[in-house]
């Protein structure tokens, strides 16, 4: 990492926060294992999704145990619409198996542990750390997280935990969650993956991306 990517990061955090001053977690959940369940749900769907599936399925099954003791065929129907339905059952119902045989129906709250769950990445186990025990230990890298990052010119990696790395040491630690949060709704509102809003972008100014090529989208610049 460069002094000049340092300077951007930090500058850009703090545009960031002036931009998205009240940014948080999108997914409704009331505890820790609701919470995973939901980032779960949330791989390759929007969040928007997420909640108006949640609300049934954890009246249903309210904490681990129950989603542990449920049929996989209920599970699997409550969340269809999520996409990608039937392996997200298999990975939440083992998931809290293995937390109500290994870890007293809690869900673990270290990264480590958190790892050992079927179905549970460091994307994943970042979110829960950090929104249901307020701890930083890493950064939570979703797809418009690496593709504003790399836009931004803050890493040139392309393999999340690359990615992630590069970020950790470019931020203060008390700021990698929320610098995560703001990002994704940065990348949703203005920097979106075909058509970036860049002549609205209060970020244009410092972004190599647009300062050198006037950016092109991924499709224009395949041509």
């Amino acid at each position: 990492m460069t002094a000049s990517q340092q300077e951007r990061a930090l500058t850009l955090l703090a545009r960031l926060k002036a931009l998205y001053p009240d940014a948080t977690c999108t997914l409704n959940y009331e505890t820790p294992v609701q919470l995973l369940v939901a980032t779960i749900l949330s791989a390759q769907c929007t969040d928007e999704r997420v909640n108006k599936v949640t609300p049934e399925l954890f009246a249903r099954f309210p904490d681990a145990k129950a989603m542990a003791e449920a049929k996989r065929e209920d599970i699997e129907t409550l969340i269809r619409s999520t996409g990608f339905y039937r392996n997200k059952a298999k990975s939440i119902q083992g998931a809290c198996e293995m937390i109500v045989s290994q870890f007293g129906g809690k869900v673990p709250d270290t990264m480590s542990d958190l790892l050992k769950l079927p179905g549970v990445a460091r994307k994943t186990a970042n979110v829960v750390l950090a929104h249901a025990y307020g701890i930083n230990a890493g950064v939570t890298v979703d797809t418009h997280v690496k593709r504003l990052s790399n836009r931004l010119g803050l890493t040139e990696k392309k393999d999340p935990k690359q990615i992630e790395k590069d970020l950790m040491t470019l931020l203060p630690q008390a700021e990698w969650e929320n610098w995560s949060i703001r990002l994704i709704y940065h990348g949703r509102e203005v920097c979106k993956a075909r058509q970036p809003m860049c002549e609205a972008c209060s970020l244009a100014d410092i972004c190599p991306s647009w300062k050198l090529t006037g950016f092109k989208t991924e499709d224009e610049t395949t041509v």
